[in-house]
């Protein structure tokens, strides 16, 4: 359980620093970490689970065809561009928002999807937002998606596009707040990202990174055109 204010044990506030390196590299650090947001007075933790590297345009080595910035600077990923720290919230299908964490130096585009976690903290408040998942009364599914995540911790497009969970300034009546483990965890697992198309979705990108068995964990769908004789089997890193 998260302390408002402060981290758990073991936690560390999130730095600038610590996610200055490519997405890729920051994926696995996040995992473990928790995401503290607090809208109307009411606070939602989350412990996160699974997320997705996304590279822009001209950052890293090879170009990543699956993301919002792979054609360069627009308008929609503006937030991808800048200081590391800041939260990239997207709408996704026209209703879910989408929080990513935005990583890299500022002007080279990349984020983190927070794909899954744990509701550590106001699951009251999660359920309230999320009452498709109040009949089953668990927590299991409470953020199990990255739609279902950013919908419990309240972060909405385009109101909170671009907060930023370094300084926990205030942004359209929200406060956000980014811990991180002290130290990398073991049993990481890494493997195709969910549901994205053509060759950004197999095991060319292996940039989906989990924790091995846990049970928010949200479950893997290939995209379109993605398979191509390419395997899902993941792999745990050490």
């Amino acid at each position: 359980m998260t302390r408002p204010g402060g981290p758990a044990p073991g936690l560390v506030p999130a730095t600038r620093e610590a996610l200055a390196g490519l997405p890729v590299e920051v994926a696995p650090r996040l995992l473990g970490g928790v995401l503290e947001v607090t809208v109307g007075g009411e606070t939602v933790a989350v412990r996160l689970t699974e997320v997705e590297a996304y590279h822009g345009a001209g950052t890293g080595p090879a170009p990543d065809p699956g993301s919002h910035a792979r054609m360069g600077r627009t308008a929609r990923n503006a937030t991808m561009w800048g200081e590391p720290g800041h939260l990239y919230v997207y709408l996704s299908h026209g209703i879910h928002s989408c929080v990513n964490v935005v990583c890299g130096p500022e002007g080279v585009a990349g984020g983190v999807l927070l794909r899954a976690g744990e509701v550590t903290g106001g699951a009251d408040a999660a359920f309230a937002r999320r009452p498709a998942a109040r009949a089953s009364g668990s927590t299991r599914d409470l953020a199990r998606g990255p739609g279902r995540l950013g919908d419990a911790v309240g972060l909405r497009h385009p109101i909170h596009d671009g907060i930023d969970a370094v300084t926990g300034h205030e942004q359209a009546g929200a406060v956000a707040r980014l811990w991180l483990p002290a130290s990398v965890r073991t049993g990481i697992a890494t493997g195709p990202r969910v549901g994205v198309a053509g060759i950004a979705g197999t095991d060319a990108f292996p940039w989906r990174f989990w924790i091995a068995g846990d049970p928010t964990v949200s479950a893997f769908r290939w995209g379109r055109g993605a398979r191509q004789g390419q395997g899902d089997t993941p792999r745990v890193l050490d």
